[in-house]
């Protein structure tokens, strides 16, 4: 059994962020690897299952597949006509079922193809491998057999998720530890985040949240992440024997739970990333537009898809709304300035040569693209400051902020009810709070901590803070104030400085280790930073301040933030990976401060999660606690 091995590094001037390497691995090293002899011009099938095919969609386009020669694409355990004079590629996962039915293809005199390319998605048992070998007559007929190890679901640049959006209610549910979902959910889990190490080639230290010290204290929802750390490290220890794996720690990993912050899966997040999915209608990353009809008639809906290859997306997405839509206005009206400039200096004045009116020619169609895809974020940023006004939203998230801060207390929530006519929660609404407890764990009987569950409110308002402002954080813009829990310990991490007792490693590393890490650490601190302008600070605790605030900006427009990120990171210094893991869901604050650190610390930081929510959705598991039927996985789909 060979396994699959890049012979490019993920270090140094190679280096690749997560989602390209994960990108990469599946179009060169898998697909662009039967591109060799008589099978390099042909046209190939490429066959997988309800889970490789989810995979292949979170990182790749049907043109990027189509690139690598592949003609059709199939499920294993759909109906197939033969192709006996065509090749074919199986991206599958190493379950008996999915061997039997690979076996079944390739077998007997009348093989449904020509040739196989094997691709486990993790590692394949040996009683499979000698399943697989005891068929003489699919032996001859196997082009290549390897482990892949890439079963995890990216969901950003610098994010994945294993895929397990019921993991609440089979992890942390009443009686959920007598139940046979229970280690059948740690283990998978724990094999998907195994692979994300063998993709990246990548061996780390694993930390997790330990359990209190006080069994007497302690529910079995506290060992949680120890259990899963437990069965991470288990499976990426035998990942030394894959060829040109790190022998020693290249990487960190922090295992969390949902316990160490409740406050960022409800607290309502500003950016327009997170105003997108929290208020409009959307499916995934589509959003559906009316266009005008072509032939004149009703307006047409059009699927968009708000992703990195956007870069208005990817520029705004973690801008605070206002930011947002002021920026897109400062866009257009540049963009429609330059255009203009350059049609009046063709028209007016005096002659103009034949290769500037070329030049204007070639540029149209892009200045096309480009006002449509502003017009776009334009019309959704309108939307969602629309329903932000008609809402009340920003009272209401002002509100929220503040409590959070310790600002307001029970007098301002009685008044904000009071005002607004909200009362009387159903019992349904109710069980979300007696749930909360649920991840609380043990903490819910020691002091009340940042993380830990609690809502008391006083006039001591100050005193049940759940956060404090953070000392050196320039203040920009009204109701951004917020910063997860996650934030802190990542910085923390990076530093050396988590508390052991609280956060065990397993894998303590060795001194050649700690010195090499902290040479590495070093040399990104000392590395030039972009310096930011100075402007004058705006307060966010104005709860009635009509003005939104104002943020620093770059002089071409841009923000400021924006440039650091894209000037400040020299590729050949960036530090070792940071990975955390967060069992119950992440939450869009989280994915920003982990994209705002990589930029700080120099060190990439991947956040991988069972599911990504937005407020609704969390609430929505958190009502399902003590209910029995967990979420279906979807179907099969590209």
């Amino acid at each position: 059994m060979s396994v699959s091995d890049s012979d490019s590094s993920s270090h140094g001037t190679d280096y690749k962020f997560f989602l390209q390497t994960s990108r990469d691995r599946l179009l060169l090293e898998m697909m662009g690897s039967t591109r060799t002899g008589d099978s390099r011009s042909t046209w190939k099938v490429l066959i997988m299952d309800k889970v490789t095919v989810k995979v292949l969609s979170h990182c790749c386009k049907m043109s990027d597949i189509t690139d690598q020669g592949i003609s059709l694409v199939e499920e294993l355990f759909k109906r197939r006509e033969p192709l006996p004079s065509m090749d074919v590629i199986y991206f599958i996962q190493p379950s008996k079922e999915n061997v039997v039915m690979f076996l079944s293809d390739m077998s007997g005199r009348e093989p449904l193809y020509k040739t196989a390319y094997v691709f486990f998605s993790s590692s394949v048992p040996k009683e499979l491998v000698n399943h697989i070998k005891c068929d003489s007559s699919v032996l001859p007929r196997i082009g290549a057999l390897r482990e892949m190890n890439l079963e995890y679901f990216p969901i950003d640049s610098q994010a994945f998720t294993t895929d397990h959006d019921g993991a609440l209610q089979e992890l942390y549910g009443e009686n959920a530890e007598n139940s046979r979902k229970f280690d059948a959910c740690l283990n998978v889990m724990a094999s998907r985040i195994a692979t994300v190490f063998a993709s990246l080639k990548e061996f780390p230290r694993v930390r997790y949240r330990a359990k209190t010290p006080d069994a007497s204290e302690g529910t079995f929802r506290d060992t949680i992440p120890t259990k899963l750390a437990t069965a991470v490290w288990n499976l990426v220890s035998k990942y030394k024997s894959i060829p040109n794996f790190p022998q020693t720690e290249t990487c960190e990993l922090l295992i969390l739970d949902r316990s160490v912050d409740q406050i960022a899966p409800v607290i309502h997040e500003w950016t327009y990333d997170a105003m997108c999915h929290d208020l409009l209608d959307m499916e995934g990353n589509k959003y559906v537009v009316e266009v005008p009809s072509k032939m004149g008639g009703e307006p047409e809906k059009k699927e968009v898809l708000l992703e990195d290859n956007d870069p208005v997306w990817l520029e705004l997405r973690h801008a605070h709304i206002a930011d947002a839509s002021e920026r897109l206005h400062d866009k257009m009206t540049t963009l429609s300035k330059n255009k203009a400039a350059q049609v009046h200096s063709a028209r007016d004045g005096g002659e103009i040569s034949t290769r500037d009116m070329q030049k204007i020619v070639q540029a149209l169609p892009k200045y096309k693209e480009q006002i449509e895809k502003l017009t776009l974020h334009v019309e959704i940023a309108g939307e969602i400051n629309e329903i932000i006004r008609d809402m009340g939203l920003r009272e209401l998230g002002q509100l929220e902020q503040d409590l959070v801060f310790g600002d307001a207390g029970a007098k301002e929530v009685i008044n904000f009810i009071r005002m607004n006519q909200l009362a009387k929660l159903s019992e349904k609404d109710l069980e979300v709070v007696k749930n909360m407890q649920l991840l609380a764990g043990s903490s819910i009987n020691k002091k009340t901590t940042s993380s830990s569950f609690s809502l008391k409110f006083d006039n001591q308002k100050i005193k049940h803070a759940a956060r404090k402002d953070r000392t050196g954080e320039e203040e920009t813009w009204q109701l951004f104030r917020f910063y997860p829990v996650l934030e802190e310990l990542i910085e923390k991490l990076s530093k050396g400085e988590l508390a052991k007792n609280e956060y065990s490693c397993m894998n303590e590393p060795s001194s050649a280790v700690q010195e090499t890490t902290t040479k590495a650490s070093a040399r990104s601190s000392n590395a030039p930073v972009v310096p930011e302008k100075k402007t004058t600070p705006h307060s966010m605790r104005s709860r009635r301040t009509a003005n939104w605030g104002k943020s620093h900006r770059s002089d071409d427009g841009h923000s400021g933030d924006a440039v650091l990120k894209n000037a400040a990171l020299d590729l050949r210094k960036m530090g070792q990976r940071i990975f955390i893991f967060i069992i119950g869901g992440a939450t869009r604050s989280e994915l920003r401060a982990c994209h705002k650190l990589t930029t700080k610390l120099r060190r990439e930081v991947v956040l991988g999660c069972t599911s990504l929510d937005d407020p609704s959705q969390y609430l929505k598991k958190l009502k399902m606690l003590s209910e029995i039927q967990a979420p279906q996985q979807d179907g099969f789909r590209f």
